[in-house]
This record gives C-alpha cells, sequence and structure tokens, in this order.
C-alpha cells in the first residue's frame, strides 16, 4: 500500500478503536508502516505519539483478561513506536508478575489434584501428611515468588534512584544550593493551551488529565494524557502547552530529583462560566 492508504487504514483503525490489535490490522501497525516508508512524516510520529497511552491502556486490559501472548505482542509492538518510554517497563512488570500468579494457580490445581487422587485409595493420617505437604510446597513456592518480585522491585527502585542521582550530579547547580532542602515542584512558566479551531467553532468545551515528568533541570517531559472529557479533542492542545511549561524542580536533601506531576487543563469557552 502507498503512503496515502496506510494513512487511511491508520485513521480507520483509530476510530474503530483498533489501537494495537487485531494484528496486522491496526493503527499502530499502519503508523509504523508509513514511517518505514517515509520516516519524517510527521502526522504519523504525531499520531503514534498521542495515541500511545490509549494504546497503553488497552495492553493493560489484555493482561487483566489473562491474555499474556497477545499483552506481549502489544507491548513489542508499543515498543517499536517508543522504546524508550517508561510506561512499557510497568507493563512488563505487570505482565511478569500476572505470569507467575497464573503459574502458582495452575500449580495449586495440580497439587489439590493430586491430593484428592491419593485420599482415594490412602488413610486419614495419609491424606492429612500429603495435603500438608502439598500445602507446604506451595506456600515455599508463593513465598519464592513474593521474593523474587520483591527483589525485582526493590531493583528497579534502586535503577531509578541511582539514575535520579546521575541526573542530579551532572545539572550544573550553585554548591551552596547542596542543603538538606525538600520541596515540591514549582511551576515558574505556564504557557496556556490553545483553544482547537474546530472545537471552538463547535462550541465543545472539556478538560484533560495529563502527567508529565519534571527534569531536575525544570524542563517538562514525557508528556502523556491519563483521562479527557471529551477524549481526543484537546489532547493535542493540552500536551503542546503543558511541553512548554517551566519549572523549579523538586528538591530532596537539597539536589535537583526528577518527579511526576499530575494536573488538569480545562478548556471552557468565554461566556460559558
Amino acid at each position: 500500500m502507498s503512503v496515502d492508504q496506510l494513512m487511511d487504514q491508520a485513521q480507520k483503525a483509530l476510530k474503530e478503536d483498533r489501537l494495537v490489535a487485531p494484528a496486522g490490522d491496526n493503527a499502530f501497525e499502519y503508523y509504523l508502516a508509513v514511517l518505514h516508508k517515509s520516516p519524517n512524516n510527521r502526522a504519523a510520529q504525531d499520531a503514534l505519539r498521542e495515541t500511545f497511552p490509549y494504546g497503553a491502556q488497552t495492553v493493560d486490559q489484555t493482561i487483566n483478561q489473562g491474555n499474556f501472548p497477545e499483552a506481549q505482542r502489544e507491548i513489542d509492538l508499543l515498543a517499536k513506536a517508543d522504546p524508550t518510554n517508561y510506561t512499557l517497563t510497568i507493563l512488563r512488570s505487570k505482565l511478569d508478575a500476572a505470569r507467575k500468579v497464573a503459574a502458582q494457580k495452575q500449580q495449586a490445581q495440580k497439587a489439590a489434584a493430586l491430593a484428592q487422587a491419593a485420599s482415594a485409595s490412602a488413610s486419614h493420617r495419609q491424606q492429612q501428611e500429603q495435603i500438608a505437604a502439598a500445602a507446604a510446597a506451595l506456600k515455599q513456592q508463593q513465598e519464592q515468588a513474593a521474593a523474587a518480585l520483591q527483589k525485582q522491585r526493590e531493583q528497579q527502585v534502586q535503577q531509578a534512584q541511582q539514575a535520579q542521582q546521575a541526573a542530579a550530579h551532572t545539572a550544573t547547580v550553585p554548591k551552596a544550593a547542596a542543603s538538606a532542602e525538600n520541596r515540591d515542584a514549582q511551576v515558574v512558566r505556564m504557557v496556556p493551551a490553545k483553544y482547537p479551531l474546530e472545537a471552538a467553532r463547535n462550541g465543545e468545551q472539556g478538560w484533560v488529565d495529563v502527567a508529565f515528568t519534571v527534569n531536575p533541570d525544570g524542563s517538562v517531559s514525557d508528556v502523556h494524557v491519563t483521562d479527557a472529557e471529551p477524549r481526543r479533542v484537546f489532547d493535542r492542545a493540552a500536551i503542546d502547552a503543558v511541553s512548554r511549561w517551566r519549572f523549579k524542580p523538586a528538591l530532596i536533601n537539597g539536589a535537583p530529583t526528577a518527579v511526576v506531576v499530575k494536573r488538569r487543563i480545562e478548556f471552557k469557552l468565554s461566556g460559558n462560566g
């Protein structure tokens, strides 16, 4: 298909909420195919960036439904669009944890089936011993799985702290600022969102909830929509505005530190309250 045909198919899939599925017939794959043919296609790049949070929500639902192979495929597809997005780390961790829980349930079912089969031909005492042994083995497996998950979480926290410390170390701040001060990120420049022309003509109003990272230098990155009413009408305007905001960075023990901030951007026409 040509670039125009791929863009048409992508728009159709987007309207039908086929963001990352089914395989081979979804918006993400069509946009990626456009970029394969035309690497600098701005429309495809913007579309992938704007729809990434919604694609991540779809993956989360797929994990909750227990369809782990499909969830892995969808995560891999999102990674082609934005391989460094931290949301992928969260989704991968959730998928790994869900797989382990499912495996534990399967092991518990097998243990229960073995105990039930043994109870048909064994004495009451033998039944109790086998059930106790199965329960002990299951408890041990659960403890091992819980320990592995806890270790994974600690490693992720440690990696995040190391990254924050490295960012704080490279930031050029006066030595006098390295005190024990702690504070939240404070906005110093708030660029108002531009009201979309089509929404204004249609008399549409609404709001957009965004989450973003305030970096140690006060800049903003990883702006993404977490909720909106109505959906996708004001998303682009909200993201563009917040991306130009500037902050006094958050301080932890006097060191500038990256933090995640959430805000709601209101879109109201003058004269409508």
